[in-house]
This record gives C-alpha cells, sequence and structure tokens, in this order.
C-alpha cells in the first residue's frame, strides 16, 4: 500500500540522575564525594533508505520513544547514555513541526541524516558541588527531559520525469511498456490510484526515473478527485511529459485537455506550471479525427512545446521521444539542484532556549505560583530532608532572579508559593 503522509510522536531519552555517593575505601574513612552524572538520553534520528517508497511502517505505530539515560552511581562512574532510535524514510520524506507546520528537514539524497528529537543531558553527580565549605555536599541534579514533539512526514516522490494528464489517457500502459513497472492497467477513469516508479534505459545507456502520477481532473487545486495527492508528486521531478490522448475517441479535446490540466498546476503552484513539458500525443494507433495533431500543434507552436506522436500500445515514436527526453534531462541537470529541490521556507529545528532559565510566576487564588523547565529539574533535584541541599535550593532561587520577581509581584512575609505541587512559606 502507497502511503504518502503520516502524524507521528516523537520523545527522546531523558538524561539520567546525578548520584549522590561518597567514598568508603577502608583506608579512607572519611572520604569525599563520589557521585557519578547521569548518561544523557537518546536521540530520535531519521535517514534516508533508498530501499524505501512509502511511508507505510508509520500508519500503524504512531509513537516513538529513544531510551533513557541510565543515572550515574557511585566511585565517580558515569551512567551509560541511552541508545539512539534510528527511523528510516524514503527519499523525499519532509518532516514538519505539526502545531506550526514548520519544515524541520527535508530529506533528499541517499543517507541525509537530521536529529529531530534531542536527549536530555545527563545530571550532575555530588562530585560537583563540592566546595571549600561544602566539603560533603549530599545532593545531585537530575537528568533532562528529552525533546518531545509531534511531527507530520510528508512524502514527495524523488523522480527524474513526472507522466501527467488526465484519466485513461494511456499513462500507465506507456509507463509499463518504458520500465518494468507493472502498474495497474484497465480501461476506466482513475485506475492509477497511487504514484508509480519505474527506471527507462534508453537504447543508448542513458536512464532515469519515471513517475506515473494518479489522473488529475479540474478542481484538483482544491483537493478535488486525487487533489492534493496528484499535486505533491510532481514539484520534484526536473521535466514533465503531458500525455493526450490524441485519438478523440471519447470526445476529447486535446487543446482543451492541454489548457485545463496547466490551469490547475498554475493555481495550485506558479512554478510547477513552469516546469518544463514535452507533450506525448498517445494512441496514435487508433483511428480518430486526422486534424487532432495538427491542431495540437499549432496551438503550442507559440510556447515553443515540443510534440511527440506516439502509440504505447504499439511503440511506434517511443524511440524518438526517450531520445529527447534523455538530451532534455542533461540540460536540466545542472538548475536542478536549485529550482527543484530547493528549501522553500526557513528550516525550522528543535534547539535549547536561548534562555534556557526562564520561569513565569503568576498569583492564583492567592498563592504565588512558579513554573519554569529549570524550576522543575531544580525541584526533581532537590532533598527537602537535608540542609545542604535546601540551601543550595534557595541559593538557586535568589541568584536567578525569582526571588525579585516574586516580590515585585507583591510577595511579603509568610505569603505561600507553589512550584510544580510543593508548597512553601516564604520568610526573609
Amino acid at each position: 500500500m502507497f502511503i504518502d503522509k503520516a502524524k507521528i510522536h516523537l520523545k527522546a531519552g531523558k538524561g539520567g540522575d546525578g548520584a549522590v555517593a561518597f567514598r568508603r575505601e577502608a583506608h579512607v574513612p572519611a572520604g569525599g564525594p563520589a557521585g557519578g552524572d547521569g548518561g544523557k538520553g537518546g536521540d530520535i534520528i531519521f535517514q534516508v533508505d533508498e530501499g524505501m517508497r512509502t511511508l507505510m511502517d508509520f500508519r500503524y505505530k504512531r509513537h516513538y520513544s529513544a531510551s533513557n539515560g541510565e543515572d550515574g552511581k557511585g566511585k565517580n562512574m558515569y551512567g551509560k547514555d541511552g541508545e539512539n532510535l534510528l527511523l528510516r524514510v524514503p527519499p523525499g520524506t519532509i518532516i514538519r513541526e505539526e502545531k506550526t507546520g514548520h519544515i524541520i528537514a527535508d530529506l533528499t539524497d541517499s543517507d541525509d541524516t537530521v536529529v529531530v528529537a534531542k536527549g536530555g543531558r545527563g545530571g550532575k553527580g555530588n562530585t560537583h558541588f563540592k566546595t571549600s565549605t561544602r566539603q560533603a555536599p549530599r545532593f545531585a541534579t537530575a537528568g533532562e527531559q528529552g525533546q518531545e514533539l509531534t511531527v507530520t512526514l510528508e512524502l514527495k516522490l524523488i523522480a527524474d520525469v513526472g507522466l501527467i494528464g488526465f484519466p485513461n489517457v494511456g499513462k500507465s500502459t506507456l509507463l509499463s511498456v518504458l520500465t518494468s513497472a507493472k502498474p495497474k492497467i484497465a480501461n476506466y477513469h482513475f485506475t492509477t490510484l497511487t504514484p508509480n516508479l519505474g527506471v527507462v534505459q534508453t537504447k543508448h545507456g542513458d536512464s532515469f526515473v519515471l513517475a506515473d502520477i494518479p489522473g488529475l481532473i479540474e478542481g484538483a487545486h482544491e483537493g478535488a478527485g486525487l487533489g492534493h495527492k496528484f499535486l505533491r508528486h510532481i514539484e520534484r521531478t526536473k521535466l514533465l511529459l503531458h500525455v493526450i490522448d490524441i485519438s478523440g475517441m471519447e470526445g476529447r479535446d486535446p487543446v482543451e485537455d492541454f489548457r485545463k490540466i496547466n490551469e490547475e498546476l498554475c493555481l495550485y503552484n506558479k512554478e510547477l506550471a513552469g516546469r518544463p513539458q514535452i507533450v506525448v500525443a498517445n494512441k496514435t494507433d487508433i483511428l480518430g479525427p486526422h486534424d487532432n495533431l495538427e491542431k495540437l500543434k499549432s496551438a503550442l507552436k507559440e510556447q515553443e512545446i515540443k510534440v511527440f506522436p506516439v502509440s504505447a500500445v504499439t511503440g511506434w515514436g517511443l524511440d524518438e521521444l526517450l531520445g529527447y527526453v534523455s538530451r532534455k534531462l542533461k540540460e536540466l541537470e545542472k538548475i536542478h539542484k536549485e529550482t527543484v529541490i530547493k528549501k522553500e521556507e526557513k528550516i525550522y529545528r528543535y534547539e535549547e532556549p536561548e534562555d534556557k532559565h526562564h520561569f513565569t510566576v503568576y498569583i492564583e487564588d492567592g498563592i504565588y505560583v512558579v513554573e519554569g523547565e529549570f524550576i522543575k529539574r531544580l525541584i526533581d533535584s532537590t532533598d527537602f530532608e537535608d540542609m545542604e541541599s535546601l540551601s543550595y535550593f534557595q541559593r538557586v532561587l535568589k541568584n536567578r532572579g525569582v526571588i525579585d520577581k516574586l516580590k515585585e509581584l507583591g510577595m511579603s512575609e509568610g505569603d505561600s508559593v507553589r512550584m510544580y505541587g510543593i508548597e512553601f512559606e516564604h520568610f526573609e
């Protein structure tokens, strides 16, 4: 099954907690602190796998978590880092942050790799808090939480040439003749419901990837019919082969068909509408109005669009078509990276905030409330039964400006302050 869109939730690993430990060797009766640091939490990494062609793997599993870092140990032993989680995606995958829609990564080339969610840093053991006046600190810091976010994965096929045109004009037949791909072929509209890829080998030894995209109808730019599912997959192609039924067997006007398809492309993406096109006038083996081909050539002459009459069924005219396509692709290769696979939006990455000590203070039901990521870590790291640990907690609040902010808000002697479920009374 071809799946080209998925929404998944990612949670990187939490850092391990620092350890509180002391040297206890027989020959060291009053050993100093020896608590090791916690290990770093595992990252969540995305990597391109050229063997993949769909996001099927992400349809049934929606939640992904990397492993946590190990807690620190005694004898200054560090905890083991959590293992990274590697998620493989097909080439052409765009990763977006779900809430904002910003692009986190645009993975197009073989082995492209990006860290999307970073694991939390490990906490520091009590060894780090030894000073000349505090010889035996009985506290350590907790490990940081790993980044957590929901992302959408969107697949845009990476093909050199895209086959476009109305349903039932012979695109699937053409693909099956030119490549080893075996798409479903039948005489009814919307036979192709998913994109098909195939590799074309020319008699001159050249090769390129050809994609048969589902048929287009009017209103597709607004999502009608296969709509955006169709249009998304031709954004990355260097060249478009516009297949038109020249036989007129279904009463279609080839010039009008060409106009309507390009109108849909223009409404969806003007740059896409300007992509080089070659018109493939198919079904020349079927008897029909003799003037259709000349009428089409005349209409496209001013636009300098080449028209190749072919028969996908008999193979007539295909060698000439492929020779021209190969030459055209070589011309376009130089500008492909700049005009086709380009970063349309600013790449957005989750980074640690510049002010990692940010906090907020507000009053709720007469109680002063303090919130912030560093406040949460400080609470987790504090042993409120230990005077040294409590003293360190109070000193951090004072040095980071939390106490001053509370006083600006009106806090006075005896007022209650709440921080993540723990409530204190303020005393000067």
